[in-house]
């Protein structure tokens, strides 16, 4: 059974998901932040691989992916990093990146080895509902990953529908119509927005992401969704981290936010 799958059917309420880029602060930090999240007992981890352009990104992410890749991060060097945790770990993986890497990659190529080194699922920011459909539907089945796909504020009703119909994991509710990062807490608009998705009967689990940085965001985000996505400010907390010091900081990070 797929981890993801595992997971929602476990604890439908109040999910944790972590983002972190692969390859920050140092090279083989991957390892050690996922091990420790792992530990503490994160719901989701989504590991983002390092691009050059990514079109959904704010600044922290940006530039961590900029320090990652100056680091020596590739796809080769992640996968081979993924596979030595795999039955080590029993927190879900899902893998953040862009089509272009996998195109780089090959394609059949990264579907295989995502499923052999222990990733459950996918969000590809750019990949269109009709390329999935047409290109990469049944790839990513055989390989046993979960869709997930994104809805942002300006998304119409009749695409929210669309998009329920082609996941296969959870629907990515973007908080906010700007990059990552752009800007901290919910506002009124915010809330109204997430009423708006509460109250449309959708089929999959719904995870919040985009400005949630803190306990008080993450609690509210929960309130109307199944749980929330922490990416830029766990960014931020590890800035300047080194192996000697790095598990200490995510422990304060991951304690903050459930407020231990």
């Amino acid at each position: 059974m797929n981890q993801l799958d595992k997971l929602f059917e476990a604890k439908p309420r109040n999910l944790l998901s972590i983002y972190l880029t692969a390859g920050y602060p140092y090279l083989e930090a991957t390892v050690d932040i996922i091990q420790t999240l792992d530990e503490e007992g994160v719901d989701m981890i989504e590991v983002g691989m390092p691009y050059s352009d990514p079109m959904a990104d704010g600044p922290t992410i940006q530039q961590s992916s900029s320090a990652a890749i100056q680091n020596g991060m590739r796809l080769e060097k992640l996968f081979g990093q993924l596979a030595t945790l795999k039955g080590r770990i029993e927190t879900p993986l899902v893998y953040m990146g862009y089509l272009n890497q996998i195109m780089q990659y090959g394609e059949d190529r990264f579907f295989t080895t995502c499923a052999a080194c222990g990733i459950s699922g996918l969000i590809l920011p750019d990949l269109p509902l009709d390329a999935y459909h047409n290109h990469y539907k049944q790839r990513i089945e055989a390989a046993e990953l979960r869709m997930n796909f994104l809805i942002a504020p300006q998304t119409p009703e009749d695409r929210i529908k669309q998009i329920d119909k082609a996941t296969t994991g959870f629907i990515y509710v973007v908080a906010d119509a700007q990059v990552t990062g752009a800007k901290a807490g919910i506002s009124p608009g915010q809330i109204a927005y997430f009423e708006r998705i509460q109250a449309t009967p959708l089929a999959h689990p719904k995870v919040i992401g985009f400005g949630i940085g803190d306990k008080k965001s993450f609690d509210t985000a929960c309130a109307y969704a199944n749980g929330a996505i922490i990416g830029s400010a766990f960014i931020r907390a590890l800035e300047g981290a080194s192996p000697g010091n790095i598990r200490g900081k995510i422990r304060g990070f991951i304690r903050a936010i459930r407020g231990v």
